[in-house]
């Protein structure tokens, strides 16, 4: 079994001269002449590929997608910088070696970063998973106390200081969020417009400035057979902020049974809201981080709504033929479905 498969038609790039340019930059790493490629197919944004020698030495390259992408998105020298660095404070950031900014080598810029192993959970447990209920709480648990650790990293201790501007951060998302939804939007969504004022009106303040992953969710990781966490990737929004709004991003994607979002995180992939209650959930966070979780709702809606203009900027790419990848045909009514649970929630 591998996690890799060969590479799709549409996301291909010139094997030749992508090797030539590893063996030259990188010969402490790549140590053969000739390197050979394959895709990890599971992401829905970013490519990811892996580069490998017949020595079985291997590494990973991450490269934002082909054709126009929304302004501050899939930033591949903002994720470099952040795992080039994290490393040394969070074990779980993978470490990246190398950035090339230079678009004609494989199409757009990417980063070379060190392969971790495990498992990476989407549609269903892996079968060391599968039937333990004991380890799939750990999966839980580990992904809760992951987070509140990276929150507790000192921005200065890893030279992330410069990362982002915590000020007016959640302002600052709102607006961003919103105009990225009138840039992507292939259809009205009232229901987004009303979200995005009412977040407006209720910005909470922001009781630490901390790292903030920016989308940490069950499939951004990757899990060792026992349940406990081996990675954590997708660092390219990464930024300086208050941490609840990852919080707010974990929670979003925590759907359990008889929540609105459920069909949309939970009846095609692994509900991890199956395993802990997002009660749970907020207490184990609190505990572990010494914050305030009161007002959640509040940050939860704000996830609910920048997942639903990343989806409909995936979707967006999938009407103007810029990706072939048929999982992307189900999009269009999703962000409908998460404005009026966001909505809901801040009733």
């Amino acid at each position: 079994m591998t996690d890799t498969a060969p590479i799709r038609p549409e996301e291909q790039f010139d094997h030749a001269k992508v090797s030539d340019y590893l063996v030259r930059h990188l010969p402490d790493l790549f140590r053969c002449t000739d390197v050979s490629f394959d895709q990890f197919p599971g992401g829905a944004a970013n490519l990811t590929y892996r580069a490998y020698c017949r020595d079985g030495t291997e590494f990973v390259l991450r490269r934002a997608p082909l054709g126009d992408v929304a302004a501050g998105g899939h930033d591949m020298e903002r994720e470099h910088r952040v795992l080039s660095r994290l490393w040394r404070e969070f074990p779980l950031a993978p470490r990246a070696f190398h950035y090339c900014a230079d678009a004609t080598i494989m199409g757009k810029p990417f980063f070379v970063i060190e392969r971790r192993h495990g498992n990476v959970v989407r549609r269903n447990w892996p079968a060391s998973l599968a039937d333990d209920e004991e380890k799939q709480q750990k999966v839980a648990v580990s992904l809760v106390d992951a987070l509140a650790d990276l929150h507790a990293v000192d921005p200065e201790s890893v030279d992330l200081a410069t990362l982002g501007k915590p000020d007016g951060f959640v302002e600052r998302q709102i607006a961003g969020w919103t105009r990225r939804w009138h840039a992507s939007a292939t259809r009205p969504v009232p229901d987004m417009e009303a979200v995005s004022e009412l977040l407006g009106r209720s910005i909470r303040t922001s009781q630490r400035v901390a790292i903030l992953h920016n989308d940490f969710k069950l499939d951004n990781t990757m899990v060792r057979d026992d349940g406990t966490l081996v990675a954590v990737f997708d660092w390219d929004m990464a930024t300086l902020g208050d941490p609840l709004v990852d919080v707010g991003t974990l929670l979003a994607y925590w759907a359990q049974p008889g929540d609105p979002t459920y069909r949309v995180f939970g009846a095609n992939a692994v509900a991890i809201g199956d395993v802990m209650s997002k009660d749970l959930v907020r207490e184990r966070y609190a505990a572990r981080s010494g914050l305030d979780l009161e007002h959640m709702s509040f940050y939860e809606s704000l996830a609910l709504f920048r997942i639903a203009v990343i989806i409909e900027q995936i979707y967006a790419r999938y009407v103007a033929g810029q990706t072939t990848d048929d999982r992307f045909a189900g999009f269009e009514n999703l962000a409908p479905l998460l404005a009026s649970a966001a909505l809901e929630n801040l009733a």
